[in-house]
């Protein structure tokens, strides 16, 4: 992706159908569909890579929400693989970015949360992925109740990193409207749910992306929203690790909503959220809008999924896919590798409610190096694929969903092409761009799920 503006293709704002969403047609350029390479008997492949073009952010942005971007300062549209939705029509997907482009610049001695474009609003997009090239069909921003910008900034003073400019000089105000989207499905009624790495929290929106109901962890004490806040939530989630909050997101046949904690809890402390390898899924029922179980969730050892990693905190849950039944697939991912796994949601594994959810409880679920071992029932699984030993899989995958029984769509968040430290942008604060593209990998497996 281009730096700067010059010879950004250009965004042309459409309306479809006379319905009032905002669709971005980009003219992108079209790279060779990477085939099997031959014969791939007993191994998973690519068989499909398809790359979105440059999107000056500015003009994809105000195309949705007019003036939310005065500068964007060289960023291109990215960001759009923190989920991936199949939508109605074949090779066409839902997609939702993150909170923006944002980084980390070290001010004596502390790391600092910068938003170099404060102004953007995360959004829904449709893609279509064909000959090569991502092309966005459609853009939907996510918008309060009054249709203002929900941003992407953090909501909370003392639980949430402080905002910051993009050279981390000026602080920013925070916004409890803010959301950080890191999950995305589609509800039969043509609404939307989204997962959230502040509260974190399961936000449903609607079809036109107006942000009908945010659940959040009884006890968060959000105040200040543009729209309405449930404490419905168990309280144990106010100790997420920051910016670990939900990350995958998961619709069962029925209905029902599976969301993933990134990583595992802070609890009792940091030191202990860092080094445990368990996590938590929980499920929530729109019907009843509550959650109806939670279960257990053991990472592999950190140098398993990425055999250049020794860090454990590095591990995190990125995407779960329902694929029947209550059975999902789950990433378990670093940031240059990733494993997906066969689980099923079986209800004597359901801890909803138990002593694992009482913060008091010591040892807690986190600091258990066996939690089975303890009479926890944790979930079995079961290696469906490493990606990290498949040709053509970029890092960071954060998006996967299931095009048939044995094919899968991967998409990587690309970071908006940023990166972290003070070298991010340029002596004119233009961004540097890192030159990792946003794509989408049709891979295919030997078994089908």
């Amino acid at each position: 992706m281009s730096p700067h503006a010059t010879g950004r293709r250009r965004v042309h704002r459409l309306v479809a159908g006379g319905a009032p969403l905002a669709v971005i047609a980009a003219l992108v350029a079209a790279g060779p569909a990477a085939g099997s390479g031959g014969k791939h008997a007993g191994e998973a492949h690519v068989v499909r890579t398809a790359t979105l073009g440059d999107i000056p952010l500015a003009a994809f942005s105000n195309a949705l929400l007019p003036g939310s971007v005065a500068d964007d300062r060289g960023v291109d549209l990215g960001g759009i693989g923190s989920d991936l939705y199949p939508a109605d029509r074949k090779g066409e997907f839902w997609t939702v970015t993150d909170r923006g482009p944002n980084g980390q610049i070290k001010v004596d001695g502390k790391k600092r949360r910068t938003f170099p474009v404060p102004g953007f609003d995360p959004a829904i997009v449709k893609v279509r992925v064909a000959a090569g090239a991502v092309k966005v069909l459609e853009a939907i921003p996510i918008t309060t109740a009054s249709g203002k910008a929900v941003t992407g900034l953090s909501n909370q003073e003392g639980r949430d990193e402080a905002p910051y400019t993009y050279d981390a000089r000026s602080p920013l105000t925070y916004n409890p409207n803010g959301l950080d989207t890191e999950g995305i499905v589609r509800a039969a009624d043509g609404s939307f749910w989204l997962a959230d790495e502040y509260g974190p929290s399961l936000v449903h929106v609607s079809a036109r992306g107006t942000v009908l109901t945010r659940y959040v962890p009884e006890g968060l004490g959000l105040t200040g929203t543009d729209y309405r806040v449930v404490e419905t939530l168990p309280s144990v989630l106010l100790h997420r690790k920051i910016n670990r909050g939900f990350e995958g997101l998961a619709q069962l046949p029925g209905g029902d909503l599976v969301m993933a904690v990134q990583s595992p809890l802070s609890l009792p402390d940091a030191d202990a959220g860092e080094a445990s390898r368990t996590t938590r899924l929980l499920r929530f029922s729109p019907k009843r809008k509550a959650v109806t179980a939670e279960y257990a969730y053991r990472f592999d050892p950190v140098n398993v999924v990425d055999p250049g990693e020794d860090d454990t905190s590095e591990l995190k849950i990125s995407s779960v896919v329902a694929v029947g039944g209550n059975r999902l697939l789950v990433e378990e991912r670093t940031d240059k590798a990733a494993r997906l796994h066969l689980v099923r949601l079986e209800r004597s594994a359901n801890i909803l409610g138990s002593r694992w959810d009482d913060d008091t409880t010591s040892p807690s679920l986190e600091q258990l190096g066996d939690p089975a071992a303890s009479g926890v029932p944790v979930l079995s699984k079961r290696l469906v694929v490493d990606l990290g030993t498949v040709a053509g899989v970029p890092e960071k995958i954060e998006g996967i969903a299931r095009v048939d029984h044995a094919t899968l769509a991967l998409i990587n968040d690309n970071d908006f092409g940023m990166t972290d430290g003070a070298n991010a942008f340029d002596a004119q604060g233009r961004l540097v761009d890192s030159g990792v593209e946003t794509s989408v990998i049709h891979v295919r497996l030997p078994h089908g799920i």
